[in-house]
């Protein structure tokens, strides 16, 4: 590990709250990658006597629900499709935030205005609507999902990094760049991009969050990936007998606030680390 790499984990070790979470969510990917090879079944197989509560049977230490599905297994393979759509959705949409704020940022005019309308067309609809109409439009799969929260979630990110790129390129060394007359890619990925980073950092790490949340809402409605097991639809395939058996519903929902608190927790812990003075 390098003399800059140790400090910077130094310095986020600090914050207590983060490094728990940070512990918390890579035992989750441990276990998640691990699923095929941990468990024979899959999260679907009917392998015991329905309704089995948690530590009634040795064999299924988080109970059955009511298809006899060992709950333990689906929380498993349940958090490689929660990770999977938080990671990936997030990077697509902080990919597209970032590229549309540099360019409104960095090239002003006809360009900012027009790419600024488009943003604020896509913060006045309402994302949970609007991921529902493209997921109900087109099959709903892993895929789709990813798209659908990945295309409605990057205005936020594109709004913030816009206002640090028209902050960055007022700067001094920015105008002495346009002197020397380096090129306009040379610039913004040289000098701008490195300089305005760290809040679509810090801002990734809520949109993971929100779009666990949002697959888990879509499975919950019924609009999630048929193939594959995901919190949100253990949750609602327990709503029905919530009042005789709620921990179908309670386990994996404590998994969703746990895995979003912990991701918002290290999201706190990197902008502590980026900004020390800032109080979180």
């Amino acid at each position: 590990m390098s003399s800059t790499s140790a400090t910077t984990w130094r310095r986020f070790a600090q914050h207590p709250a983060a490094v728990a979470a940070l512990a918390l969510l890579a035992l989750t990917a441990l276990w998640a990658a691990a699923a095929p090879w941990v468990f024979e079944q899959d999260a679907f197989a009917m392998v015991g006597q329905p309704f089995l509560w948690p530590g009634e049977d040795p064999r299924f230490p988080l109970g059955t629900d009511s298809f006899g599905r060992d709950i333990l297994v689906g929380l498993v393979y349940g958090a490689r499709v929660s990770l999977l759509v938080g990671l990936a959705a997030a990077g697509l949409s902080s990919a597209l935030g970032i590229a549309i704020g540099l360019a409104a940022g960095y090239f002003g005019g006809w360009v900012d205005h027009a790419l600024m309308r488009v943003t604020e067309l896509f913060q006045t609809m309402p994302s949970m609507i609007f991921v529902i109409t493209i997921v109900a439009i087109f099959k709903p799969t892993i895929l789709t999902i990813v798209l659908a929260i990945g295309l409605t979630s990057w205005p936020q990110t594109a709004r913030l990094i816009r206002a640090e790129t028209l902050r960055v390129r007022a700067s001094e060394y920015i105008a002495a760049a346009f002197a020397l007359g380096l090129s306009a890619p040379h610039i913004v990925r040289l000098h701008i991009l490195r300089n305005v980073i760290s809040p679509a950092i810090v801002t990734a790490t809520i949109l993971a969050g929100t779009a666990i949340l949002t697959e888990a809402g879509l499975a919950f409605l019924g609009l999630g990936d048929p193939n594959v097991m995901s919190w949100g639809s253990m949750v609602g395939a327990g709503r029905q007998v919530l009042r005789t058996a709620w921990y179908i519903t309670a386990i994996p929902g404590c998994a969703i606030v746990l895995t979003v608190a912990a991701i918002t927790a290290i999201g706190n812990g990197v902008s502590l680390l980026l900004n020390p003075n800032t109080d979180i």
